[in-house]
């Protein structure tokens, strides 16, 4: 069954005409994070239009900020943006229970280089203009079972960056029957682990940000530190889109030899739940200004996509 916004029975009344706050954070549960320092949403509300409207705060503080002396953020800060928007909507203004999986089924991101933010100093004020769209309800009850967002990022006034993808909500009693027999949260690794990449030549500040493990030379996915504050803010039964995207990012970095370090654009498609044990492989194969990868475990394709810079 699918529904359009409009004709979607939406919990919450109009807000009130005010200014988006950059104060505070919204509740850390109501974006899937542990850790108040992972909040990126400061504010959300409905706009006279009938999407939605949100502020989010990108520190230069973030795990992910470069060290190197750059000013600019990481294009995962889009993508973390857009996640918490996808948890934080449907759980306010769907009816969906607290309870709820919310799942990725794929995502895209692109940026306009021309107009990105400088990050000069403290945090920067994101503004997002959110739709929502392909509402999906299950017929027996009118719960929602999935949704599209479409966002548009701008700072100072400037539109910088567009992103959007799908997810699956799923309540607590579907979830356990899918993931039955499944192990139910990410083991800490080894104290050694396995070979990996130099980080030095991956864009990113140090060892402990690696996602990517060596098996010859093949690529796995291999997160080094299983207590990463961005990667691992919370317990997770299998691997998460946000560190498939950037196992994707890190293989270019290694497949291109240091020339494909920042996208600038990217799709995730993501089939089947990428499991830790065992390691995911990764191919990504460069061409040009683009790479093309993809994700095989236990014989499948979990996931696939693209990644374009310029």
């Amino acid at each position: 069954m699918n529904t359009t916004v409009a004709e979607a029975s939406i919990v919450g009344t109009l807000e009130d005409v005010r200014p988006l706050s950059w104060s505070r954070t919204v509740a850390r549960e109501m974006v899937h994070r542990d850790s108040v320092a992972e909040v990126l949403l400061t504010d959300v509300r409905r706009s006279p239009d009938g999407g939605f409207e949100a502020a989010a705060s990108w520190s230069r503080s973030h795990p992910t900020f470069p060290r190197d002396g750059a000013d600019l953020h990481s294009p995962l800060m889009i993508v973390e943006t857009l996640r918490q928007l996808g948890i934080y909507i449907p759980l306010r203004y769907f009816g969906v229970a607290p309870t709820a999986h919310l799942l990725i089924t794929d995502l895209f991101f692109g940026i306009d280089p021309s107009a990105e933010p400088r990050a000069v100093s403290g945090a920067t004020g994101v503004t997002c203009a959110v739709r929502a769209g392909e509402v999906r309800r299950a017929a027996e009850d009118g719960a929602v079972t999935g949704l599209r967002l479409d966002v548009s990022f701008s700072a100072r006034g400037t539109v910088f960056a567009r992103a959007g993808g799908g997810a699956r909500v799923m309540d607590g009693e579907r979830y356990d029957a899918v993931r039955t027999g499944r192990q139910r949260f990410a083991a800490p690794g080894s104290a050694s682990g396995p070979p990996r990449p130099d980080f030095r030549g991956l864009g990113v500040t140090g060892a402990h940000d690696v996602v990517l493990g060596l098996d010859g030379s093949t690529l796995l996915v291999d997160p080094a530190d299983p207590r990463h504050p961005f990667f691992f803010d919370h317990a997770t039964d299998h691997v998460p889109g946000i560190i498939l995207l950037e196992a994707a990012r890190q293989a270019a970095a290694v497949e291109s030899r240091g020339a494909l370090l920042r996208p600038t654009g990217g799709r995730l498609e993501a089939a089947r739940f990428i499991e830790y044990s065992p390691p995911a492989r990764i191919i990504c194969v460069p061409h040009h200004d683009i790479c093309v990868f993809r994700f095989l475990q236990d014989g499948e394709q979990k996931a696939f996509g693209v990644l374009r810079y310029r």
